[in-house]
């Protein structure tokens, strides 16, 4: 899966989704403090769902109408180490692969998809 990570990823998570065979840009390593609407923006142009920890985008996905093969994946868990973060992300992932067109929470217990709606 084409993924971009945002900045408040951890690093634990990057390498471990790496390593689960995803491919994985990572805002920390080539656009350190872009704004939120452009890493939408640069998600659209190459393909990529938006990996965060950041509410805003959920907001933001809905506004810009993002297009089929994006999407938006929300991690709102109780972290309680950034190895526990690449634990949860790695197996969230590999349990379903319709991420695109969809902005969805993965939480502690449950994972709540919402379609981005398409015109």
């Amino acid at each position: 899966m084409r993924l971009l990570a945002n900045e408040n990823f951890p690093l634990d998570a990057v390498t471990a989704l790496r390593t689960a065979g995803h491919d994985v840009v990572w805002i920390r390593e080539d656009s350190r403090g872009v704004i939120d609407e452009e890493i939408l923006r640069r998600a659209q142009e190459e393909n990529r769902i938006v990996v965060t920890f950041d509410k805003d985008f959920g907001e933001l996905a809905f506004r810009s109408k993002l297009p089929a093969q994006s999407g938006v994946i929300l991690f709102r868990i109780t972290a309680t180490s950034s190895q526990y973060i690449a634990d949860v992300a790695v197996q969230a992932l590999a349990s379903r692969e319709n991420w695109a067109e969809h902005f969805s929470v993965v939480e502690d217990n449950r994972i709540r998809m919402t379609p981005l709606v398409q015109e």
